[in-house]
């Protein structure tokens, strides 16, 4: 009952691509090719994010997080969240397990969600590719948007959270 629960969405989904595909063949056959490309995209993603995970959960001590990216941190924790999300390789899914280690490690709320908002808004190879093909001025003044614009929206999500789901947040992080 558990697995049926927990996979719900996922058997509900192939249900209505069965339908579909019964109903429309060529638009079922499509639907499955996308979802089979997604599902090859996510196999080659995943495995280099988890060993990179194992990597910094091992690697980084609790104590070096907490004073970098803690509580105490400051704005030495935003610069270096901006900075770890926007060097940070791959789409968006992969950047919520390392979210989930930085929690583990210690990390402030707010820091882990500058991270997620730098990792989906301030990559470089996207900037570098705006700068070749949009302009330095487009490519600067969107960056320079998007950063205090991620901050804003981190600190508001941050006072719009509970302490109580907060905290339910990283003891879901801690199970991971």
């Amino acid at each position: 009952m558990k697995f049926i629960q927990r996979y719900k969405f996922f058997m509900v989904t192939i249900l209505i691509i069965g339908m579909i595909t019964i109903i429309n063949q060529s638009i079922g056959l499509k639907a499955l090719g996308v979802a089979g490309y997604s599902f090859k995209e996510m196999a080659l993603v995943i495995p280099p994010v988890f060993i990179l995970l194992g990597l910094l959960d091992v690697w980084v001590p609790r104590e070096m997080m907490v004073k970098y990216m803690g509580e105490g941190s400051g704005l030495r924790g935003i610069i270096l969240a901006i900075l770890l999300g926007s060097a940070a390789a791959g789409p968006l899914y992969g950047a919520f397990p390392v979210a989930a280690v930085f929690m583990k490690k210690g990390a402030k709320f707010n820091n882990v969600l500058i991270f997620i908002g730098a990792w989906s808004t301030t990559k470089i190879p996207m900037f570098l590719f705006e700068m070749s093909a949009l302009g330095a001025k487009f490519a600067l003044t969107r960056l320079l948007i998007d950063i205090p614009g991620i901050i804003v929206i981190a600190y508001a999500l941050s006072l719009l959270t509970s302490a109580q789901e907060v905290e339910r947040i990283y003891k879901k992080a801690e199970m991971l």
